[in-house]
């Protein structure tokens, strides 16, 4: 069985990847920051211009069918960096509840480079800040994400937006499945679209990352969110496996007593560098966690558990 303990420090990444499958859509206008503050699960409102956060955009049952980095550039400009699969549709279904709010929304990954910033090239832009903090530079944007943990040893990851003009950091070119493999072992994932209204944000850990805030106002689906915290009704949570078989976004997952009737989906995976299997995050029922998780079929592959890293926070 793989443990955290036997990751070789080889292989962890650092450099520079380009990150072609985000997307940005800007909000702009007065009411901008207003108009996403009733839409998102975290606060845009009193979101400091030049800091980020980590948000949600859920149906009115509460399933997340979106999730986003979201930078505040200016008091009337708001940037969302989300999976560029689900661009199109998010963009199309946020506009509709514009109605006579003053705030336009518009696709602006055309105007931006996008690079993930691994290791000591993250470090020598954000420094020590915690998640979601950003450094800014100009119109130059750095967050900060959380860390690829080991069971020593953080490394320092970072979301890079610049205007296409501007000249990228320097460091040595990362790929980008590398980029994807440092996401998994964050344990942070965005929403792609094999996942559209499969969770509501909890079972992606959403509000242990800082990705909901609780305190603010109503937004889609936020009476649903709120009760699955407060009234303990959370039955889902996300973990961290190894995998020696390639598992994809969305795969269904099952657990060794009962082969018939999914317990589990796949939320992201990405091969490790040294060739040795996969690591993936997935979101299944916690009675399932304590029974092992496994690929269908009689013959299905086991699914390593391995220890998240960061600390859950605990259901009220």
């Amino acid at each position: 069985m793989l443990t955290e303990t036997s990751f070789p420090k080889s292989i962890l990444p650092n450099g520079v990847a380009t990150l072609s499958h985000l997307a940005v859509i800007q909000a702009q206008g007065e009411d901008a920051a207003n108009f996403l503050h009733n839409q998102l699960t975290n606060d845009v409102l009193l979101l400091p211009v030049g800091q980020s956060n980590l948000a949600a955009f859920c149906s009115a049952k509460g399933r997340m069918q979106a999730s986003f980095v979201v930078i505040k550039t200016a008091p009337d400009t708001v940037l969302l960096v989300m999976n560029l699969d689900l661009l199109a549709q998010t963009l199309k279904r946020l506009s509709m509840f514009v109605l006579r709010a003053k705030v336009k929304m518009s696709d602006a990954t055309g105007d931006w480079q996008l690079r993930g910033l691994l290791g000591d090239s993250a470090k020598a832009v954000i420094g020590e800040v915690l998640p979601w903090q950003s450094v800014t530079l100009e119109a130059t944007h750095t967050v900060a994400l959380y860390p690829a943990v080991f069971k020593d040893v953080a490394v320092p990851r970072a979301l890079w937006l610049a205007p296409v003009d501007q000249q990228q950091p320097s460091g040595t070119d990362v790929r980008p499945e590398v980029w994807l493999w440092s996401e998994v072992i964050s344990g942070v994932a965005l929403i792609s679209q094999p996942l559209f209204e499969s969770f509501v944000p909890q079972m992606l850990n959403y509000e242990s990352v800082g990705g909901v805030n609780f305190k603010k106002g109503c937004y889609p689906g936020q009476e649903i969110v709120a009760r699955s915290q407060f009234r303990g009704t959370l039955k889902r949570r996300m973990a961290r496996v190894h995998s020696p078989v390639a598992l994809s976004a969305g795969q269904a997952i099952f657990t060794p007593t009962d082969l018939e009737q999914p317990c589990a989906t796949v939320v992201l995976c990405a091969a490790r560098p040294d060739g040795e299997g996969f690591d993936a995050l997935i979101s299944g029922t916690i009675e399932s966690l304590q029974t092992g998780w496994c690929v269908g079929g009689a013959e299905g592959a086991c699914l390593d558990l391995l220890p998240l890293p960061y600390t859950l926070l605990e259901d009220i």
